[in-house]
């Protein structure tokens, strides 16, 4: 449990802290696009205003300004109404051909658009009587640097992740500590108040057993018997959990043959449920291998029979399901349910001590724990367990483990 709690603290401190750098990294480089755009429509509408050739143009200009007109490399062109080109003022942008330029040139006025982008150049196209005027401005450099600002937040971003996850899985211990200390508390009252109770319930059967030998067996000593073996059930499961949650109490994992364990983990519960008016089936392919802990694995594949020989209504069909899915093995268990479930009570079903039907909690016997014992034993193995209902009206389990490798030995 503490280790889940604190791959989830892990998580969400990750993603609220990638969130936060995304957002800023889209500020800064929106904000620095904006601004970029900005200077660049700027310049080139005040080169546009001359004759194109930046000849010729008046206004006050800010000495900001001027730095950005005597370092912008531009031309213009001129299209007569016969369609003949002509290049003005190229001694900007010397180091491109004719060609280029034409080129360059030629594409945007055929585009049809009035101003754009072009192989890093931002144009104008102005019509007039005598034809049409196109002023290039070109921009490669601030682009390059826009591009440059782009990567250099994406890699400060994915460092400062990583660095953010090297520190959150150092120091994320320490933060959760509060949390673990109560955690082993609660764990240690547990087991420590288990084995405490496990002498007085023993006396209480004792005096149970010699007080039927003296008097004969009658309604309160059956009562009282039944109640003890309840509470010593209940302890009994308690402790079991307790030890499930500590971290260093790991299974001893061997190779096993899970199809067999299954069915003869399933076998007992085929009585229960032919007792019951239901029917029970098993499918489980042959051959099917996993690294665990038997006595484990057969005490979940019973938790999850019990469960749906337990809650399913009469006249129901019970399936217990084992298959092979590559690198993991799936069971599965579904039957019906005496009235639909909606998605809250689905979502606590592994809460300890939850009953889905309060109504039956009692006739129905067990402790609300067994389906929680069922989901530590599939952590345990490094697996994951998780309920679902399509329609309301059935549930299914689903267990995922891990496949035992090809040739492992136990």
């Amino acid at each position: 449990m503490i280790r889940r709690i604190r791959r989830r603290f892990i998580r969400i401190a990750l993603s609220v802290l990638a969130l936060a750098m995304v957002l800023v990294a889209l500020v800064i480089n929106g904000a620095n696009w904006l601004n970029t755009r900005a200077e660049l429509t700027e310049t080139l509408s005040y080169l546009a205003q001359g004759d194109g050739r930046g000849y010729g143009m008046r206004g006050k200009r800010s000495r900001g300004f001027q730095n950005r007109l005597d370092e912008s490399r531009f031309f213009s062109v001129t299209c007569a109404q016969d369609g003949e080109l002509m290049l003005w003022d190229t001694s900007r942008v010397a180091d491109y051909s004719g060609e280029e330029l034409m080129s360059v040139a030629k594409r945007a006025l055929d585009s049809g658009r009035a101003s754009g982008f072009l192989d890093g150049y931002l144009y104008t196209v102005a019509e007039d009587e005598n034809g049409s005027r196109a002023v290039f401005l070109n921009c490669e450099t601030k682009l390059a640097a826009t591009r440059k600002l782009a990567l250099i937040s994406l890699a400060a971003c994915a460092g400062g992740v990583l660095l953010a996850w090297l520190l959150v899985a150092v120091f994320s211990r320490r933060a959760i500590q509060p949390l673990i200390d109560n955690a082993v508390r609660q764990k240690q009252f547990i087991t420590d108040a288990g084995h405490e109770l496990k002498t007085p319930l023993t006396v209480i059967s004792a005096n149970m057993d010699v007080l039927t030998l003296e008097t004969g067996e009658n309604e309160w000593v059956r009562s009282t018997q039944k109640q003890v073996a309840n509470m010593r059930g209940l302890v009994n499961e308690l402790i079991y959990l307790s030890r499930l949650d500590e971290e260093d109490a790991q299974p001893e994992m061997v190779r096993l043959d899970l199809s067999a364990l299954v069915r003869e983990a399933v076998e007992p519960f085929e009585g229960m449920a032919e007792f019951g008016g239901k029917a029970l089936t098993v499918e489980a392919g042959e051959g099917i291998h996993v690294q665990g802990d038997a006595a484990m694995l057969a005490r979940l594949v019973s938790v999850l029979c019990d469960n749906a020989v337990k809650y399913a209504p009469e006249g129901d069909a019970i399936a217990v399901t084992l298959r092979d899915a590559g690198r993991h093995v799936t069971l599965t268990t579904e039957n019906g349910l005496r009235s639909p479930m909606d998605k809250e009570t689905m979502a606590h079903l592994f809460d300890r001590f939850y009953r889905a039907d309060k109504s039956r909690s009692k006739d129905s016997g067990g402790y609300g724990i067994g389906l929680s014992v069922a989901r530590a034993i599939a952590e345990k193995h490094g697996g994951t367990i998780e309920a679902s209902s399509a329609d309301g009206t059935r549930l299914t389990f689903r267990v995922t483990l891990p496949a035992a490798k090809k040739g492992a030995i136990s």
